[in-house]
């Protein structure tokens, strides 16, 4: 399952974000990727994901593979909504 979202937090996805979302998605047996441009990085390693720099106004795509790949994305699409991350 995929579903893409608009980076709208003005500090992009930094330190403290990319924790929460790390944090959430390493809760899931299923694969959780982050695509951002062409690069696509494990949402379950911290430094994958402060690695693509994602600013303000990106689009990023949350891409999930498993038995609990539903349940992934769903919990990862309350944490950007939650912290104002993205839309």
């Amino acid at each position: 399952m995929e579903k893409s979202f608009k980076v709208i937090a003005e500090t992009g996805i930094h330190a403290r974000p990319a924790t929460l979302l790390v944090q959430a998605a390493s809760k899931f047996d299923s694969e959780i990727h982050l695509q951002y441009k062409e690069k696509k990085v494990n949402l379950k390693s911290i430094m994958g994901v402060m690695s693509l720099g994602i600013g303000q106004g990106a689009e990023i795509t949350i891409i999930t593979e498993g038995s609990d790949e539903s349940d992934a994305l769903n919990t990862i699409e309350e944490t950007l909504k939650k912290e104002g991350l993205a839309e």
